[in-house]
């Protein structure tokens, strides 16, 4: 597996729940929403950690130390895995040999940041960090039971890529955006979800995405399991293989010469 999927950067989202629904939060991290001077960028989950403090409230400053503390302490990623992932956010610094990070770098276009979110609109269009209810509702199409699994999550990845392609005319998405975009899109089940059955529930999933906050009060609680890379690895070769369209069930072989044979339709 390449390290690019390692990453496993997740969405953004807005608050549309009711402030009353609000009562519980990771002790000592309770929510607070980003002011106007806060940075956050197109990755959810690292906007979720900054609104509840793990990383830095404002978005700034993001150091190694940092960023393996919050993945630890939020989510239970082991050492060498938040370590990759820190290594793989500096790319967005454009200063040499940066040590540091912010979640607005992570905004530019076509450095980590990619076409065909399932939450945001492509940078073509505008905003490509805000969240974005109508790609949202376009991807919850997909999304067709109470329990998402990897066959639901690779076909609302593979619908949205195919919208992009068809409607964006600068549509952008090269084999290491699709690594990427296989550790994007496993991010529920990681954070969420069963890691051995690549199962989640669909509820925690849709209220992280629009709120950028833990479901502690829906009965969330971190993963008891050490994220590692071999968990990650596991993961998005499961979802790689459910983004395949060609089925492996035995062809029934006509008699009659097929007149389609040879020209690709």
């Amino acid at each position: 597996m390449k390290l690019a999927a390692l990453t496993v950067v997740f969405g953004v989202a807005k608050a549309t729940y009711p402030a009353s629904a609000y009562n519980a939060a990771p002790s000592g991290h309770p929510w607070i929403a980003p002011g106007k001077n806060d940075f956050r960028g197109p990755c959810p989950m690292l906007n979720t950690l900054a609104n509840h403090g793990f990383l830095p409230h404002d978005g700034r400053n993001i150091t190694q130390e940092t960023t393996i503390n919050a993945l630890s302490s939020a989510l239970n990623f082991n050492t060498s895995l938040a370590t990759v992932m820190f290594q793989m956010a500096t790319i967005a610094n454009p200063e040499p040999n940066a040590t540091f990070f912010t979640l607005d770098q992570l905004n530019v276009h076509n450095v980590l940041e990619h076409d065909a979110s399932l939450t945001r609109t492509d940078a073509y269009f505008g905003n490509n960090h805000i969240f974005n209810e109508t790609i949202f509702e376009e991807t919850q199409k997909y999304w067709t039971g109470p329990v998402l699994d990897a066959n639901m999550l690779a076909n609302s990845k593979i619908a949205r890529q195919v919208t992009s392609k068809a409607f964006n005319p600068n549509y952008t998405f090269t084999a290491t955006m699709n690594d990427f975009s296989l550790g994007e899109v496993i991010a529920p089940f990681v954070a969420f979800g069963d890691l051995q059955a690549a199962k989640v529930n669909r509820t925690l999933v849709e209220y992280w995405l629009r709120n950028e906050r833990f479901p502690t009060e829906l009965g969330w609680s971190k993963q008891t399991q050490s994220i590692t890379l071999e968990v990650i690895s596991n993961l998005v070769s499961i979802l790689d293989n459910a983004t395949s369209l060609i089925t492996t069930a035995t062809p029934i072989v006509s008699r009659r010469r097929d007149l389609h044979m040879g020209f690709g339709f």
